[in-house]
């Protein structure tokens, strides 16, 4: 029996997924199962699964497409280890990161959520020499809706008990529990992060060190912006029947934040005008992202002006002089 299990979404990653699962097999801790859902894929990923498919680590479960919260939960499903940890198909995992987080959950019995920090990689896989570097300790509901310092789906390991807290059976599903909610095709982690910290007593806490190589893809960022903000604001909608008091006290501020995000978003893309839109709606909603981290916010107000007055050749300059 697997202490741990990673579930490994994958639909269309034929350029990605090899180099993914090469990362997985190489962890320090090998008493693991990895479970991959090919969720649909129509281009090569199925092939290149297969010849991973004789690895005794490695199992391979095929279905109709069903979304990144789809193929989680058919992952989470088939999990045997008491810890489950998740890494898209594009994604990386640094050698120790499974041991950094099955000893956190085993020396910490009340933590329900193992995280790390994250560097940022492009689309071929080269460091941005960008990084997510969350809060790690003290974690409340009120840090997740903010700032979410999980960061991406591929940075946690969870302990089992935690998803069967929180399972639930949706009238179309017959044989299978949810633990992500399958109508998200966006915001379907700070969701289920949310109803963690909402719903159960499991403490929520990260682990030094960026053990997660996040790929950013590049082009058609900002164009998204949109449908993010669309589905943050539905998962907002859906759990504020949770705690209405909370999220009375606490969404406008969020909101700031997520549109502060989205506004680093289409800095990314160099697209200038959605950019400073993202940045005046932010601080339209509230002054709490600017009082509470006012360098970032300040950074990004600059970030955006400069891309406006002065062009991605300005910014490039920029960044580079501050070795970001």
């Amino acid at each position: 029996m697997p202490l741990a299990s990673i579930v490994v979404p994958a639909f269309n990653v034929s350029a990605t997924v090899a180099e993914t699962l090469d990362a997985l097999l190489a962890q320090t801790f090998t008493n693991v199962e990895i479970i991959v859902v090919d969720d649909g894929s129509t281009d090569m990923t199925s092939d290149i699964l297969d010849a991973y498919a004789s690895d005794p680590r490695i199992r391979i479960i095929r279905q109709r497409n069903r979304g990144l919260a789809g193929a989680r939960n058919t992952g989470i499903h088939a999990a045997k280890g008491f810890a489950i940890g998740f890494c898209d198909a594009d994604d990386i995992w640094e050698p120790s990161k499974l041991e950094c987080h099955i000893e956190h959950l085993l020396n910490k019995p009340d933590v329900g959520v193992s995280f790390s920090g994250s560097a940022l990689i492009d689309d071929n896989g080269a460091d941005l020499g960008l990084a997510q570097r969350p809060r790690l300790r003290r974690i409340t509901a009120a840090h997740i809706l903010k700032r979410n310092p999980i960061g991406n789906g591929s940075a946690a390991v969870i302990r089992r008990e935690v998803f069967h807290d929180i399972a639930y059976r949706p009238s179309s599903e017959r044989v299978r529990n949810w633990y992500f909610d399958e109508t998200f095709r966006q915001s379907e982690d700070i969701e289920c992060w949310l109803r963690i910290a909402l719903t159960t007593d499991w403490a929520i806490e990260g682990v030094e060190g960026l053990l997660t190589r996040y790929r950013i893809n590049s082009g058609g960022l900002s164009a998204a912006t949109d449908d993010q903000l669309a589905s943050w604001e539905r998962m907002l909608e859906k759990l504020t029947a949770l705690r209405p008091a909370f999220f009375a006290r606490h969404s406008r501020a969020a909101r700031a934040y997520q549109l502060r995000y989205l506004a680093r978003r289409a800095i990314s893309d160099h697209d200038a005008d959605r950019a400073m839109e993202m940045v005046k709606a932010s601080f339209g909603q509230s002054t709490r992202p600017l009082i509470e981290e006012p360098s970032k916010t300040l950074t990004t107000l600059g970030a955006a002006l400069l891309l406006r007055f002065g062009g991605q050749e300005a910014l490039r300059v920029l960044m580079r002089e501050r070795g970001a």
